[in-house]
C-alpha cells in the first residue's frame, strides 16, 4: 500500500550554524538530540533507505524548531529564503519520494506569505510548517493575516506544531526541577508541554473566529491531535457561538470541515480510536515524526490497525494525496 508521512523533520549545519549559540539556548545540546543530528542532515541516503526498509512511499519534509525564529528578525526572511532553496536542492530528482512543506520567516508575515507563495509555485512545496508562538504572538493576532490569506489562495494547509515555549513561560512552568536543563527540558516539550500549547493555540484561533474569518484555510496538527480528541465534548461546550468568541460554527464542525490531524510520534491504539470518535476518518493522516521516532515503530503501530482496508488505504496516504495534491 501507498505510505504517506508527512510530520518528517530535517536540519542542515550549513543553515543551524548561522544561528547564534545564544538563540538556540539548550536546544539541540542533549545527548540525544546530537545522536539525531546526523540523521536530521540527511535526505537521500539512510533516510531514504529506511523509508524503502518500511515501505514508506512519501516524506513530507520540514524544518525542526532549529528555523528562521531563531535568527534576527532582519535576517530571518533571507535565512527563509536560503533555508528553502537548499531543501528544493537535496530533494530535486526525488520529487516522487519527498515532498516540503515551506519555513517562513514569521517574525515578517507580509514577506512570510510572499515565501509560502514562491516555495508552492517555483518548488512545489505542499504548504508550510509554523512552530508555536512568533515572539511571544499567537497566530490569532492580526498581523498574521497574510498569511492565512495567501495560505487559504493557494489552497494549501498549514502544520501547526509546537515550537519551544517562550522564556517566561518555562521560568514558571518548568524551572526549579531537579536536573533541569532549559526549554528542551521533557515535561517542557515533547513530554507535555508542546502539546498543550499547541491545543490552546487552536483553541484561539477558533474563539477569535480565525477559522470562520477564512473559511478554506486548512489547518494541520500533529502528535494525534494535540489532546485536542479527548478533550473534544468539554471544549464544545465551552465555545459555543455566541459564549462571547468570534466563533460562528461550533467546534465539531469547524474541526471537520478544516483541522486535519496527524498520528506523529503516537504508537498506540488507544489514541487512535478516541481520534477517530471525534475528528472521523477523513480528518486524520498517518505520520511517524522521523527521526524522533522510528519508521518501523510507525509501520508496526499501522499495520497492527483494526479498520476496514478502505479506512486504512485513507489514513496511510488518501487523505494526504487530497489534501496535499500528492497524487491526481
Amino acid at each position: 500500500m501507498r505510505i504517506i508521512t508527512l510530520e518528517e523533520h530535517i536540519s542542515f549545519p550549513e543553515m543551524t550554524a548561522k544561528i547564534t549559540d545564544s538563540a538556540k539556548g539548550s536546544f539541540g545540546q542533549s545527548e540525544v538530540m546530537k545522536k539525531l543530528t546526523p540523521k536530521l542532515a540527511d535526505v537521500t541516503g539512510e533516510r531514504l533507505k529506511s523509508m524503502d526498509d518500511n515501505g514508506i512511499s512519501v516524506q513530507v519534509l520540514s524544518v525542526d524548531s532549529s528555523g528562521a525564529n531563531l535568527v534576527a528578525a532582519e535576517d530571518a526572511p533571507a535565512f527563509a529564503t536560503q533555508y528553502n532553496n537548499l531543501i528544493a536542492e537535496k530533494i530535486k530528482g526525488y520529487e516522487d519520494r519527498f515532498a516540503a512543506f515551506a519555513l517562513l520567516p514569521m517574525t515578517a508575515p507580509a514577506t512570510a506569505a510572499d515565501e509560502l507563495e514562491r516555495t508552492v509555485k517555483d518548488y512545489n512545496f505542499r504548504g508550510a510548517m509554523i512552530r508555536g508562538l512568533t515572539e511571544d504572538q499567537f497566530l490569532d493576532h492580526p498581523i498574521f493575516a497574510p498569511i492565512f490569506e495567501r495560505a487559504e489562495k493557494l489552497d494549501v494547509p498549514i502544520y501547526l506544531h509546537p515550537g519551544l515555549p517562550p522564556k517566561s513561560v518555562a521560568d514558571i512552568y518548568y524551572s526549579g526541577l531537579p536536573n533541569y536543563s532549559g526549554m528542551s527540558e521533557a515535561l517542557a516539550c515533547y513530554g507535555w508541554g508542546w502539546h498543550q500549547e499547541t491545543a490552546l493555540h487552536v483553541l484561539r484561533l477558533l474563539f477569535a473566529g480565525v477559522f470562520d474569518q477564512y473559511p478554506k484555510l486548512n489547518l494541520v496538527i500533529g502528535h494525534m491531535g494535540e489532546m485536542l480528541p479527548m478533550m473534544m465534548a468539554r471544549s464544545e461546550r465551552a465555545f459555543k457561538p455566541g459564549n462571547g468568541g468570534a466563533n460562528q460554527r461550533t467546534l465539531t464542525d469547524t474541526f471537520h470541515q478544516q483541522l486535519h490531524i496527524t498520528t506523529s510520534g503516537f504508537f498506540t491504539q488507544p489514541p487512535l480510536k478516541i481520534a477517530l470518535d471525534t475528528f472521523g476518518i477523513d480528518n486524520i493522516m498517518f505520520s511517524v515524526d522521523y527521526p524522533f521516532s522510528t519508521n518501523e515503530m510507525g509501520i508496526e503501530f499501522l499495520n497492527a490497525i483494526d479498520l476496514p482496508e478502505d479506512q486504512i488505504a485513507k489514513l496511510a496516504h488518501g487523505n494526504a494525496d487530497k489534501l496535499l495534491k500528492l497524487k491526481v
